[in-house]
Order: C-alpha cells, then sequence, then structure tokens
C-alpha cells in the first residue's frame, strides 16, 4: 500500500473525525510504515462541519457566550474566515443533542435560540455569507428560538410573545419583524443538510426525529400539528408554501425557517464539503479509502458521509472500506459499492462503553490494524 485516504465522519458522541482520522492512520502505519496515509476531516452538516471546511478555509475560531436547548448559558464556537465574511456555523455546537442529558430531553421546551445567537454574533463582526450546518440538532422547534434570537416575534391569538420550544408552534398566529436585526436582509445563507425529509407528515420532523429527542407518541403529535400550523403562518406570512419543500423538516424544522425567512437554499452536506475540500483531486492516485460513522445501516447510503465518499471513489475506481461503532444489513452496504464493511467492536459492550472516546480509539486503531495485516499478504 503506497497511499491510504482516511476520511471518516465523527463517531457521534464519542470521537471527532480528526481523532477517528488518527487512530485509522495509527492502525495503517503498524502494518505499512512507509504508506503515504492522508488524514482529511469530513462531515455531511453536523459535527465537524468546521473542522472540514478550515482545511480549505483557514480561518479563525470564534468563541461566543449562548444558550443551549435548555436556556442555559454556554461557551460555543464557529468559524470565521480570514477575511471576515464568511461564517461557518454548527447548529450542533449550540443547539446540539448532544448537548442535552439524556433525561432532559424533550422538544416541546427545548430551543434552537442559540443558533440564531451565534448567526447574530456574525453577522455583527461584519460577516454576510453564512453557511450553516444544521445536522445534529436537539430542537423540533422549527427554528423559532433561532429566529427569536435574531428579533423575530411570534404571537398568540391574544397578541402575546410566545417562548420558546416545540410547544409553541401550534400557538403561533403571527409574526411581528419590526424588531429583526437590520443586517439580516443583507447576508446570504447556505444551509447544509444531510436529510430530504419534508417538514410534517410521516417523513417530517417531528415523526422521524422528535422520538430520538425525547419525545413521547403524544408529544411526536401535538408537534406534527405544531408544524402544519406553522407552515401555514409561512405560507400567509410569506406566500411560501413550504409543505413539500425537501429538507425542510431538517433539524426539526429549522430547514423551513431558513428557506421561508433567509431565502436560503439548501445543499447536500456531504457534497458540499467534498467539492469546497477538493476530495476528487485528494484521492488521486490512491490505492484505498478508508472511512467510517458512528452506526452504518441504511441511512448511511442515502445521503451520508460515507455514502458520498464512496460515490466520489467510485469515479477513479478506488476501493472503500467503512468502519462502524455498529452495522446493520451489511448486504445492503456492499451492494452499495462498499468493498467490506467491519464493526470497531472487539466483543460485547455496552453502549456507554462502547461510546468511550478512548475505548473507542483504541478499537479503531487495532480494527484498522487487523485490516491492513489481511491486505498485506
Amino acid at each position: 500500500m503506497k497511499k491510504i485516504v482516511i476520511a471518516s465522519d465523527s463517531f457521534k458522541g464519542s470521537a471527532s473525525s480528526q481523532e477517528v482520522a488518527d487512530s485509522i492512520k495509527k492502525g495503517i502505519l503498524r502494518v505499512f510504515p512507509t504508506c503515504e496515509a492522508v488524514c482529511l476531516c469530513v462531515a455531511d452538516g453536523g459535527e465537524g462541519l468546521t473542522d472540514a471546511l478550515n482545511q480549505r478555509l483557514k480561518g479563525k475560531r470564534i468563541r461566543c457566550l449562548v444558550h443551549n436547548p435548555l436556556s442555559e448559558p454556554i461557551d460555543a464556537e464557529y468559524l470565521l474566515s480570514n477575511d471576515g465574511k464568511t461564517a461557518v456555523i454548527e447548529t450542533a455546537s449550540a443547539s446540539g443533542l448532544s448537548l442535552i442529558p439524556v433525561h432532559k430531553r424533550n422538544p416541546m421546551k427545548t430551543t434552537s435560540f442559540g443558533t440564531g445567537e451565534l448567526i447574530k454574533d456574525a453577522i455583527l463582526r461584519g460577516c454576510r455569507n453564512i453557511l450553516l450546518g444544521i445536522g445534529g440538532s436537539g430542537t423540533n422547534d422549527a427554528g423559532t428560538g433561532m429566529l427569536q434570537a435574531l428579533g423575530f416575534r411570534f404571537k398568540d391569538k391574544n397578541g402575546i410573545d410566545l417562548r420558546y420550544g416545540g410547544e409553541i408552534l401550534e400557538q403561533i398566529v403571527s409574526i411581528d419583524e419590526s424588531e429583526v436585526l437590520p443586517e439580516l436582509k443583507d447576508c446570504r445563507f447556505t444551509i447544509i443538510c444531510d436529510v430530504n425529509n419534508p417538514l410534517f407528515g410521516k417523513n417530517g420532523a417531528a415523526y422521524v426525529y422528535a422520538p430520538q429527542k425525547g419525545a413521547s407518541k403524544e408529544q411526536v403529535c401535538l408537534l406534527d400539528r405544531g408544524l402544519r400550523n406553522f407552515a401555514h403562518i409561512i405560507e400567509h406570512a410569506k406566500q411560501i408554501k413550504i409543505d413539500n419543500i425537501p429538507g425542510a423538516g431538517a433539524a426539526g424544522g429549522i430547514g423551513a425557517a431558513c428557506i421561508a425567512f433567509f431565502s436560503a437554499h439548501l445543499q447536500s452536506g456531504i457534497k458540499t464539503v467534498l467539492e469546497m475540500i477538493e476530495f476528487e483531486k485528494q484521492i488521486a492516485g490512491a490505492d484505498l479509502i478508508i472511512t467510517g460513522e458512528g452506526k452504518l445501516d441504511d441511512q448511511t447510503t442515502m445521503g451520508k458521509t460515507a455514502s458520498g465518499i464512496l460515490e466520489v471513489a467510485q469515479r477513479q475506481n478506488i476501493p472503500v472500506i467503512a468502519l462502524g461503532g455498529g452495522i446493520e444489513n451489511r448486504e445492503r452496504l456492499n451492494q452499495a459499492g462498499f468493498l467490506a464493511t467491519f464493526s470497531i467492536q472487539p466483543y460485547p459492550v455496552t453502549l456507554a462503553k462502547a461510546m468511550d472516546k478512548e475505548f473507542a480509539l483504541h478499537n479503531i486503531a487495532e480494527t484498522t490494524e487487523q485490516i491492513m495485516r489481511l491486505l498485506s499478504i
């Protein structure tokens, strides 16, 4: 093996893309010490987006005090290009599911307000080009919290300002834009996401994603009704029929808010990242590509990081191996074109143990070494 490209997504809740890549590289060099192991950070719109795009932008990290989904103050960061014109913001940084303890997850209450605070900070610094990655959110408020941080006010039938969370969606009757940040109208938004779900319905934000954010069956129904109401309000206020726009349901409806209130356009996360880091050029001449993510399953083949990498690799006839914390439907993954898929778990363990960072990174290096030993024959 002369050249192996490593381009893995993060193992969500466990290790970053860069940490995973470093561990894979360790495993490679144990068997092929002279191999050129090229580590690339990649992401599909969630955690790790700023790391991935900073390979090209070479910008600076901006940290600021914002509010997490539970409205608690936290430090979050975003990436600002050196010319100060472009900001790369991860919804996961301020409004991510990983920021909420499992026993406190409740999308009726959680808010995307912190994401709006990051956007506002970037705008007030003079930034007018916003790349917003909306993967990994812990909210289902249709982006109302994000909009509230930027000056939008949502009112009930009595004209009273509503507070935060998915529970307000069904109560919204009107929107007051009189206090919206004036500079917002001069900004260009590009929304990077990895799903194409509609806003509501059986494939919408509530039914598909709210349960993993802590919603009960009853709350899922309430949230879906609220999203339908919000779509009606958008149609009345903005003359935009948001119902069936692919991606409107991303991040609990943040996609819809961005389309309606920022005139944003949505782009495939991994395709955008791979284009920006010139991935096709970087893999030229590689003997193998190793990718991965926390769980390899049917969704892997539907626009996630690993499938985007596979698509580019196939154009150059470069084989791709995928590593995962867990694997479902291996047959479909092989049919999609992966040379092989491997679980990094050495033996049955609890979920908490499997997600322990040091344990996971050790297993990634060990699994990679075994693969390399096989390839060395």
